[in-house]
């Protein structure tokens, strides 16, 4: 949001600098961004004085140019090259002189230097309208007239240029009071006159207004829950023109474009007071009357912008006597009853607008404006009078309008302020210091909320209605401590805490446990927007009110993210990828459904280049160790089957009790190619209820290590090709042997010397009695159940 530092002094009186009005807005919450300097015209004109050309001649030596002499006051005559087509004698022009800057239209500059042109000298240049900024015209120099222009004189003296410093404030979404300059002065004030600062501010009040006649408007509010209040007003013989240039100036020093003299007085209380005000041309509202309801879901309207719109039903619509629409309230006036040069009587608006309703207003039909960006967060109640008069008044200062009859007013409900009951022990509390009671009052008053009876340890308040942020004890506190000063409470040379030691049943402690394994692995932790766009829009969950199109679903995988994650990083030359993530994926079946996952994308190479290892690409295996590493501190029994998922080109599922646990798999080509990525990408899923609940069932065992030695055997087995290392693993682990303690695959071989259709497994197993040391008769027994088993299952050979 932009302040006009000018436009701000209109409202409070201060001795302070501007860099140090900029330090206290960022204290009290109105964070400074920057300040950046405004001039109405760049360069302020400086350097170019009225001059009169005495001679002009063609150049010697150039056909184009022509060689003058030109009178700029004090007895100076300076010799100018020029090349424009329509320089003469006796004209009165603006000269630029030796030194003035001369700015372009993207804000880069030349130097007028003394020069030669062509073998003559040049000391200055008389300028075209474009070169001064003051219009986009070059067809010749700028001549002026004699009997209002004197030679010598700054050609600066002639106009109403501004000079401004424009902040640009970072305002959080709550706070609705300071979208205005008045709203800033006014936060500005309750801190600098409770901190010893001078400071002058005076309230705001309706105008009083002189109206002639009567007219024959009436108003109708169909529901006054959608619009609380409505105010309108019929102004006749009013002249629609340029604004002034003091009033166009305050609008592009915030970077608003002036349109004319109506349209920049509803702008001008919209930036200035937070009030946004709206005006029709009253001929073209039928009957004469205002309507202010909804219309038939599909009804047509065009807006100022020129597009036809289908309207849903829901948004609040001002029509006129006959329901035709004429303004999305709060959102977007129509083409049909705007204000041209031709309107002579317009009907002015200024409401309050149930800020629920006109934010769904905006979103639907995807318009945010200046006035609903501050109706759907919720304006002044109190101030719609105020602004309108304000309006009224300048209207007829500036088109020459008169109000006319009665202003139309509906509220029969007026919105009360926030009754809030404030104790000193909680801001103590929160705080961690004692603020005086008298300072506490003395803030309260300053932030204009009012002190309705002292009680033992407190006060009851009275909130003002445009604090709609503020409605809660805590609230005030905050505000409490805005105005004080955060840099006043000094931090605690001792901070007193009680460690909690996490039961197994809190999955934070397994996601905690789990963050620290993969970071110890090389992962980093991203976290992605749980709003998306999706493709396929099955089973998607979608937002009754998105914020866009780009968001308009919950996500279903948490692999879009991963891989957009993946694609930045690759783009910039970060190739090598470990990232993980937990969160929430969503999914509309026969009810919706929300879990909780983590995932695990790994890309690029496996270790990092160096000199003592090869180049090692990352692959499906090294995604399934780093899986099995997490799987191993739940102490729980799965099994591997074969899975079918779109997302990838080849998988696997871990399940256990006939749930599935862990998907991993290879990335499909397709989604690679969605994501402009061109290298191979390994993703895993963990259903993390799941895995918290087989954690909480199976509860890790610690053992004495073994005071025997470990025995390894090897087998090589010649089986199938369609056969997997998980049918061998799993039939190995039902062997009723209780000496097997670990089964492992070292080494697969196809191709060369073995039959067709047939591949060798060799694996070891290792075998250990903690009572004693095995003999060689238990081990070959062991071993020979393993290998009649293997042959039995799967008609495997021995090697």
């Amino acid at each position: 949001m932009k302040i006009s530092g000018n436009w701000l002094k209109e409202y409070i009186k201060t001795d302070l600098k501007t860099e140090k009005i900029g330090e206290f807005l960022t204290d009290i919450g109105l964070e400074v961004e920057g300040i950046d300097k405004f001039e109405s015209i760049k360069g302020s004109l400086e350097g170019i004085v009225v001059g009169k050309v005495l001679t002009c001649e063609k150049h010697p030596n150039a056909d184009k140019l022509n060689k003058t002499t030109v009178d700029v006051g004090n007895g100076k005559i300076l010799n100018i090259v020029c090349g424009a087509p329509n320089v003469a004698e006796g004209q009165t022009v603006p000269v630029a002189v030796v030194g003035t800057k001369i700015y372009a239209k993207d804000g880069s500059f030349f130097e007028i230097k003394e020069a030669k042109i062509r073998g003559e000298v040049s000391q200055g240049m008389i300028c075209a309208e474009d070169e001064l900024g003051l219009s986009n015209d070059h067809g010749g120099i700028m001549v002026l007239d004699e009997t209002k222009y004197e030679v010598g004189k700054n050609f600066a003296d002639y106009f109403e240029l501004s000079n401004d410093e424009v902040f640009e404030i970072g305002l959080t979404p709550n706070r609705t009071d300071a979208m205005s300059h008045y709203g800033v002065a006014r936060d500005l004030h309750a801190y600098l006159s409770t901190n010893q600062q001078k400071s002058e501010f005076e309230k705001l009040s309706s105008v009083s207004l002189n109206n002639e006649g009567s007219h024959n408007f009436s108003l109708e509010v169909e529901n006054t829950e959608l619009t609380p209040r409505y105010i309108g007003a019929v102004i006749n013989d009013v002249k629609v023109t340029d604004s002034p240039d003091w009033l166009k100036n305050r609008l592009k020093a915030i970077g608003l474009s002036p349109i004319n003299n109506i349209v920049d007085i509803t702008n001008y209380i919209l930036h200035g007071l937070g009030q946004p005000l709206h005006a029709f041309d009253a001929d073209k509202i039928a009957d004469q009357k205002i309507k202010v309801g909804t219309v038939a879901e599909g009804t047509k309207f065009t807006t100022l912008d020129g597009v036809e719109r289908t309207l849903n039903g829901s948004e609040i619509i001002i029509k006129d006597g006959k329901d035709t629409p004429l303004c999305i309230a709060g959102v977007f006036g129509g083409l049909e009853s705007g204000i041209s040069s031709e309107t002579k009587t317009i009907f002015l608006e200024s409401a309050y607008f149930n800020p629920v309703a006109i934010r769904k207003a905006a979103k639907a039909h995807g318009l945010n404006t200046d006035a609903s960006f501050r109706f759907e967060r919720g304006v002044d109640p109190n101030i719609t009078r105020t602004a309108i008069t304000h309006a009224i008044k300048m209207i007829e200062d500036l088109a020459e309008g008169k109000l006319t009859g009665e202003l139309l007013e509906e509220y029969p409900k007026k919105i009360e302020d926030h009754y809030i009951i404030l104790r000193f022990s909680k801001i103590e509390q929160i705080l961690g210091t004692k603020i005086h009671r008298e300072k506490v009052k003395e803030i309260l008053k300053a932030l204009e909320i009012q002190v309705l009876n002292e009680i033992q340890n407190g006060f009851e308040i009275s909130v003002p209605a445009y604090r709609a942020d503020v409605t809660r004890e805590i609230d005030v506190i905050e505000e409490i401590l805005r105005i004080y000063g955060y840099n006043k409470i000094d931090a605690p040379q001792k901070i007193s805490f009680t460690p909690v030691k996490l039961s197994k049943n809190d999955q934070d402690e397994l996601e905690n446990s789990w963050a620290r394994t993969l970071q110890s692995l090389g992962f980093n932790e991203v976290m992605n927007n749980s709003l998306t766009s999706v493709k396929d829009e099955t089973d998607a969950v979608k937002l009754l009110n998105p914020l866009s199109g780009d968001l308009a679903f919950m996500r279903k995988s948490l692999l879009e993210g991963l891989l957009q994650n993946a694609a930045y990083n690759i783009n910039r030359k970060s190739q090598d990828i470990k990232f993980f993530e937990f969160g929430k994926i969503y999914h509309k079946k026969e009810k919706y459904e929300e879990r909780k996952q983590l995932a695990v994308l790994v890309s690029g190479r496996n270790v990092a280049e160096n000199w003592l290892q090869p180049k090692s690409a990352t692959n499906f295996y090294h995604l399934k160790s780093f899986v099995k590493v997490l799987l191993e501190r739940l102490s729980i029994d799965y099994k591997e089957v074969a899975l079918s998922d779109d997302r990838f080109s080849d998988a696997i599922a871990y399940e256990c009790n006939g749930k599935t646990l862990v998907r991993i798999g290879k990335v499909s080509a397709q989604l690679l190619k969605d994501a402009d990525i061109n290298q191979e990408c390994f993703y895993a899923e963990i259903e993390l209820e799941l895995a918290q609940q087989l954690r909480s069932d199976n509860q890790l065992v610690f053992r004495d290590i073994p005071k025997f030695n470990k025995i390894r055997r090897d087998l090589a087995l010649l089986i199938d090709k369609n056969i997997t290392y998980e049918e061998l693993f799993q039939s190995a682990k039902k062997n009723k042997s209780p000496f097997i303690k670990n089964i492992n695959l070292f080494d697969v071989y196809e191709g060369k010397n073995l039959p067709e259709g047939k591949k060798s497994y060799a694996m070891s197993f290792e075998l250990l009695n903690e009572e004693k040391t095995l003999e060689d008769k238990e081990i070959t027994h062991v071993m020979d159940s393993l290998i009649k088993t293997f042959q039995k299952e799967f008609s495997a050979e021995l090697r």
